[in-house]
């Protein structure tokens, strides 16, 4: 007998919270209680949800990261940016550059292909704000750290595809598979960026005009949802930064708008069950089968990877004479990688063909550790900091 989706989406949400619950008594995140219900309902475990529907789900994880990325743009205000300054921004290149270089550096060392080295490499640049900012919600965490923080992973996003189109440039060079110039190569990320920013930024300023006429919550929140899906389906037509230009749409409408407050608080109710749906899924999407696959070029990838985040992060804080907390805390909260990771890693397979089966691997090998550890890391780190209460 066929089950209905609304079957398996039940089964999502219960387990979720079961394992939500479950996972608050050794005090750890709920995000990696949710990862870890999807583990064990999907696939790879029981298969009480089968790989076919997980696949069909993919709609809950555009959603979620559109109201992620909504939530992060909104804390942009101006007031607040002026307040900064261009320390996250700094921060942000220096750690994801030092990913990049150390992960080439380390594969290179072990005698691998320099342009697979080069690809490979690039895809380490990329960061998941998703769980972080789950873990920052979670425990309502504040302070230099925290603020810093999302400012980083909001720009990180841009400069890892930035990163990663360069070394594809190079990459396809080196290989001589490379049917554009390396100009080319390196501004299509460019207008990908601006793009993206600018569609946002439009959206940002256009839902004002409905939020005039429409004060009752519930007219409100469809309005925030509308608009969010429509930035979406743009971002799929256009091949847009569906993460870059959610983000611009929550920046310019919370600066322009005198009632942006009521209206966040109004779409924020409605996403926790979007936001636990999303990473029970994205455990169900994980296959724990393929760590046995790793071998040593995925450990280089590992453990260079973090090694260049809380270096690269570190040395960005100093420079830029951040508070000491940040100095020592901030590179932890940097090390999940999902999502981006992942379609960056389908690219690359275009690039070294030869190697394509093994950039999955390693990425997903990456995405399925980094995606369990990362946000406990997280919270160890921002409580460190005294950041959680």
């Amino acid at each position: 007998m066929q089950m209905s989706i609304l079957w398996y989406v039940a089964i999502i949400i219960f387990s979720g919270i079961l394992c939500g619950r479950l996972v608050k008594l050794i005090k750890l995140p709920n995000v990696t209680g949710y990862l870890i219900a999807g583990l064990i309902i999907g696939p790879c475990c029981l298969k009480l949800v089968p790989k076919d529907i997980v696949e069909h789900l993919g709609i809950i994880s555009e959603v979620a990261l559109g109201f992620i990325a909504f939530s992060i743009g909104s804390e942009f205000k101006l007031s607040y940016l002026k307040k900064i300054g261009i320390a996250p921004i700094i921060i942000a290149v220096f750690e994801a550059l030092a990913a990049v270089l150390l992960v080439f550096l380390g594969l290179v060392a072990i005698g691998q292909d320099v342009s697979f080295s080069l690809v490979l490499a690039a895809i380490a640049a990329a960061t998941a704000p998703a769980a972080t900012i789950m873990v920052v919600n979670q425990y309502k965490a504040k302070g230099p750290v925290t603020s810093t923080l999302l400012t980083v992973v909001a720009v990180d996003d841009a400069i890892a595809l930035m990163a990663f189109g360069i070394c594809v440039a190079i990459a396809g060079m080196i290989t001589g598979k490379s049917d554009t110039s390396f100009l080319s190569s390196i501004i299509k990320p460019v207008i990908e960026i601006v793009g993206a920013l600018g569609v946002g930024a439009l959206l940002g300023i256009l839902m004002q005009i409905p939020l005039r006429f429409f004060k009752k919550p519930g007219n409100r929140l469809s309005i925030v949802i509308g608009t969010l899906f429509l930035g979406i389906a743009i971002a799929e037509l256009t091949g847009f930064s569906s993460l870059l230009l959610c983000m611009a749409l929550g920046g310019v409408f919370v600066n322009l708008s005198h009632e942006s407050n009521e209206v966040m608080q109004v779409s924020e109710a409605i996403t926790p069950p979007i936001y636990l749906m999303f990473f029970v899924v994205s455990g169900a999407e994980l296959d724990v089968t393929i760590l046995a696959s790793i071998g040593l070029i995925g450990i280089i990838y590992l453990l260079f990877r973090v090694a260049g985040k809380i270096g690269g992060a570190t040395l960005g804080a100093l420079i830029m004479k951040s508070e000491k907390k940040v100095v020592q805390y901030l590179g932890f909260t940097l090390l999940p990688q999902a999502g981006v990771a992942i379609g960056l890693s389908l690219v690359a397979t275009t690039v070294v063909p030869e190697y394509g089966a093994t950039i999955r691997a390693v990425i997903l090998c990456a995405t399925l550790i980094y995606e369990l550890v990362g946000p406990v890391i997280v919270k160890i780190a921002l409580k460190k900091a005294g950041e959680i209460r």
